[in-house]
């Protein structure tokens, strides 16, 4: 089974489940008058949406490139894990406000009711985690998802430890909003992260495992090379990675002695540092790096216009 055959599965099963532990945590919250379960079930809400949104991206990364996305379609599971940090967002909101609104104004909790309920919901989260994650967990999709779940677990757990409060003692109704309150918390902190991964990729940031210097290192040992400049190392995806470099050669090598020494450069890199895809410029002599950035187009048309003149 290949990789995204079997992250389709997991996610289809997962879906599944939460379809199914929403509609039990709606029920439930409104039988037991829990702001608690009902912040978890709008949670799982939201993880409906973005479950379905993570098995989307997962079809959608395996359509193939076209002449107008050249580079095919890795960055669907990006925005797809960019769109479930805006909806977490959103929710965490929504849960605030509401339990705010009842620890001012608290109600009646039926605690027993919302212990077995909690317990439900944090054994289901805690499998569906457990069942997307991946080992190194480098797949932002995934990663999102698998977050999604295991920020679930550890609410329905707060929340079955303020229903084991109001069994032993059902005045203090402050549990309940509060247990609510550490769910938000825990949304939060898990938004922020998948947001500030996202963000970085979409910027094109260099991958935050790769050390530039160890990777400038290991290319300038390559047998022929003499010095390396202008790198540039981005993701695509979570797992694929493109290079693009000024590769100085070692005395004045024919053009096939060229291709070899840039072959070898693309095999040293490659699976150490896994990127993908590699663009090296061979030059005999170092290329003289211009002090205007390359990726303001008005400077390169001025400069461009002045050397024509």
């Amino acid at each position: 089974m290949d990789r995204a055959t079997s992250r389709t599965r997991r996610l289809v099963v997962a879906l599944g489940l939460n379809i199914a532990l929403a509609a039990t945590q709606l029920v439930g919250g409104l039988v037991a008058h829990s702001t608690g379960l009902l912040s978890d079930a709008g949670h799982n809400i939201t993880d409906v949406a973005g479950v379905a949104m993570s098995l989307l991206a997962v079809r959608w990364a395996l359509r193939p490139r076209s002449p107008s996305h050249s580079f095919g379609y890795h960055r669907g599971p990006i925005l797809a894990a960019l769109g479930n940090a805006a909806v977490i967002a959103v929710i965490t909101v929504a849960i605030v406000v509401e339990s705010v609104t009842r620890l001012v104004h608290p109600h009646a909790v039926h605690g027993g009711l919302v212990v077995v309920v909690a317990a439900v919901a944090f054994v289901t989260n805690g499998l569906a985690a457990v069942m997307l994650r991946e080992r190194g967990g480098r797949d932002l999709n995934m990663r999102s998802a698998a977050l999604h779940m295991g920020g679930d677990a550890l609410g329905s757990l707060a929340v079955l430890g303020a229903g084991a409060v109001l069994v032993a003692n059902p005045s203090l109704q402050w549990a309940d909003p509060a247990a609510s309150l550490v769910v938000a918390v825990i949304i939060v902190i898990e938004a922020y992260r998948l947001l500030r991964a996202s963000v970085d990729v979409l910027l094109e940031s260099s991958p935050a495992d790769v050390d530039l210097a160890e990777l400038t290192a290991v290319m300038g040992r390559v047998r022929g090379v003499a010095e390396i400049h202008d790198l540039h190392v981005w993701s695509l995806s979570s797992e694929v990675r493109a290079l693009s470099a000024h590769v100085v050669l070692s005395g004045h090598p024919t053009l096939e002695e060229a291709q070899v020494v840039g072959d070898r450069v693309k095999s040293a890199i490659g699976a150490p540092f896994t990127i993908a895809h590699s663009t090296l410029e061979l030059e005999c002599e170092r290329c003289i790096d211009g002090e205007v950035d390359p990726c303001l187009m008005d400077s390169v048309g001025d400069s461009r216009g002045a050397s024509s003149r």
